[in-house]
């Protein structure tokens, strides 16, 4: 008989010793290609390659390649994608098995894939980070509620005789009918303003991805933001028909963008109008990339490896042999290189005469004897007369360069500006009456003191939207006055009297466009610390512009604020409206000045120290590079922060890309990489 409480002590016993690992049973392999080579989204440079798996039976039907799956990675489970399936592993060792599939979805395909590691290779980046802003996140009720097969869409319209949109441009009418006929052009349209919807840019976008159509092929067209997708999405729907294209947009919900995205993927349609991250969109056989408005900003990504919407959809075009359309108001110094190196043909109008407005310089000929303060007034009495004159026949468009109040404030003896006594941030007046305080922390100003000369009062250096709002609501009573800049902007006024205050990239559509248009301010534009100051003013002035009626029908542009004791190139390309003329000159300039883009630039910026240690990894000799490099600086960013410039001729840009994606791998497998940046074609060369 046992001993009473033994079973209990035994129980102990076991409880006490280690549990045996669990053994996971062995998955027997597909019997067709078993192993799979999968691109895990480890975030580490140097692990910027596919890895090998084994493909369990239960999962050969679904693991294809361009699959989302997880994968065992590390000690924990990582999101991945497969991106080809093998007979044979590369790897000699045992092969760890696919976790699960997430979705057998191929959203990764073959020319998707290239186009990703092509961008990778020319911004020094990784695949991983491409494919980061490529394929969108999954969601499963999308990808439910769509179904696999496309509906019978309607047929088109029938192509109209005319098309008013392309007729009125040199070389417009061919280009459609390339595309028609399945060609590849490559073209830079400089657009004209609209006497009618039919003639605007929108429509002129729309008409080229029917010609695309019309030859079987699709069209990715790129646009800076939302009002602009609206605008083009409207274009498409009337030239198209409806059901035969999708948007993409920041403001469609996750369900909405994605189910736009599987039905390119799935082939429900084959013409897209969006944003950035369009331009990676999954449309079968493109026949067409276009982008609008080269110059903006917004086509500039700013993750990494912060590639520009113009070398995506370029490098998309060389995959996939698509036709290529970059169009504006204005040409960038970038697309201007384009095409005087034959790689674009120029599309714009024979003669402007007429159709563009007239544009006034505030304070010239005789403005200067009737207000000798006509250049430097923010409100020269030459603009007031012609926005009063103009307000009978139709809105007038007041262009700011600066939101707010009263945004920057200095000392009213010495013109010194207003710094924070906490931060040294800039001091600004937020509304009438308000405490002047620090734009950066927030704090108030006090009792003012100026450091320099020791005066106690303030004045204005930069007058906002809303201080100009106040002004002219002042100075023209019963007029509407309408305001449309961050955080609320507006997209279209009606042609009724009324101003409208907007600053650069919120102006509104006018129906039947601005009678005139006041561009004030223009030394703000032109005093920017940037390479590209005169180019992106430019851009703005041509921009308001584009919205005016034609000089046939009475539209007028009064430039204020330009110095007037000198001619100014910029200046000069706006009152000609030859943007093309301005972009030559600036490329000859930055070439005889080695500066981008007619030289390959890449920037490494960060901690002193790290920086000078990251450049002197470089192994420049191993891709070729050891003479043709120069390295510029390193220039103060910051307190502790120092930027070096490398610059290559042109065609070593690829080498150079290389070299630092090597550095970028190196500092990573070290445990290197925080700290630093290394980046391609900087926007801002000195930080």
């Amino acid at each position: 008989m046992s001993e009473p409480g033994a079973g209990e002590q035994l129980a102990l016993i076991r409880s006490a010793l280690p549990k045996a690992p669990r053994v996971r049973p062995e998955q027997e392999p597909a019997a067709t290609d078993p192993v799979a080579a999968v691109v895990v989204d480890t975030g580490l440079a140097h692990l910027d390659r596919p890895f090998e798996y084994l493909v369990p039976e239960a999962m050969a039907q679904t693991a294809v390649p361009g699959a989302r799956v997880k994968v065992r990675f590390a000690g924990q489970d990582l999101d991945g994608f497969v991106v080809e399936r093998r007979p044979e592993p590369e790897h000699t060792g045992r092969l760890a098995p696919l976790r699960r599939v997430v979705s057998p979805e191929p959203v990764l395909t073959p020319s998707l894939l290239a186009l990703c590691r092509a961008v990778a290779a020319r911004y020094a980046g990784t695949l991983g980070d491409v494919l980061r802003l490529a394929v969108p996140p999954r969601h499963a009720a999308a990808e439910k509620a769509l179904a696999e097969q496309a509906p019978q869409p309607d047929p088109l319209p029938a192509p109209p005789d005319r098309v008013p949109s392309w007729g009125r441009y040199a070389g417009g009418p061919a280009f459609l009918a390339r595309l028609a006929a399945g060609e590849s052009p490559a073209a830079s349209l400089l657009a004209l303003p609209a006497r009618t919807p039919e003639e605007d840019w929108p429509a002129a976008l729309a008409a080229a991805a029917a010609a695309a159509l019309a030859g079987g092929r699709g069209s990715v067209i790129v646009v800076p933001d939302h009002r602009d997708v609206r605008r083009v999405d409207a274009a498409l729907t009337a030239a198209l028909g409806k059901g035969r294209h999708v948007r993409l947009a920041a403001d469609q919900g996750p369900q909405a963008r994605y189910t736009a995205w599987l039905k390119l993927l799935r082939g429900h349609v084959s013409v897209v109008v969006g944003t950035r991250a369009a331009a990676f969109a999954p449309v079968r056989s493109p026949g067409l990339v276009a982008w609008w408005d080269d110059g903006d900003d917004l086509l500039d990504e700013p993750r990494a490896p912060y590639p520009h919407v113009r070398e995506v959809l370029l490098a998309r075009a060389r995959i996939e042999g698509a036709a290529v359309l970059s169009a504006g108001f204005t040409r960038s110094v970038p697309v201007q290189r384009l095409v005087e190196a034959d790689e674009l043909r120029t599309v714009a109008a024979p003669s402007v005469r007429g159709v563009v407005p007239r544009v006034r310089v505030a304070g010239e000929g005789l403005d200067a004897e009737r207000d000798p303060a006509a250049a430097s007034a923010h409100l020269p009495s030459a603009a007031w007369r012609t926005a009063k004159a103009a307000l009978e026949s139709g809105p007038v468009l007041v262009q700011v360069p600066r939101r707010g109040y009263l945004p920057s404030l200095a000392c009213q003896t010495c013109r010194a500006p207003v710094r924070c006594r906490h931060c040294g941030g800039p001091v600004a007046q937020s509304a009438r009456g308000a405490e002047p305080a620090c734009r950066w922390c927030g704090k108030g100003v006090g009792r003012f003191e100026c450091r320099e000369c020791g005066g106690r009062e303030l004045r204005s250096s930069v007058v906002g939207a809303r201080r100009t709002a106040e002004e002219l609501g002042r100075a023209f009573p019963g007029v509407p006055v309408h305001t449309s800049g961050a955080g609320a902007v507006l997209d279209t006024v009606a042609a009724t009297p009324a101003l409208v205050i907007a600053t650069p990239g919120a102006e509104p559509v006018a129906d039947g466009g601005y009678a005139a248009s006041l561009l004030l301010d223009a030394w703000a534009s032109l005093d920017r610390a940037t390479l590209d100051a005169g180019e992106e003013a430019l851009r703005r002035w041509l921009g308001a512009a584009g919205l005016t009626r034609g000089a046939a029908d009475g539209g007028q542009v009064v430039l204020c604020g330009a110095p007037t004791h000198t001619t100014l190139p910029v200046v000069e390309a706006l009152v000609r409206w030859d943007p093309a003329w301005f972009a030559g000159r600036e490329l000859a300039d930055r070439a005889a000045l080695h500066l981008p883009p007619t030289v390959a630039l890449a920037a490494v910026t960060g901690e002193r120290r790290a920086v000078r240690a990251t450049v002197d990894q470089a192994d420049l000799a191993r891709f070729g590079l050891q003479d043709v490099v120069e390295q510029l600086g390193p220039l103060s960013v910051g307190e502790d922060e120092a930027r070096v410039l490398l610059r290559a001729p042109l065609e070593a840009a690829p080498a150079l890309a290389e070299a630092l994606a090597d550095v970028r791998a190196s500092r990573s497998a070290r445990k290197e990489a925080a700290g630093v940046q290394l980046r391609m074609d900087p926007p801002d060369l000195a930080g």
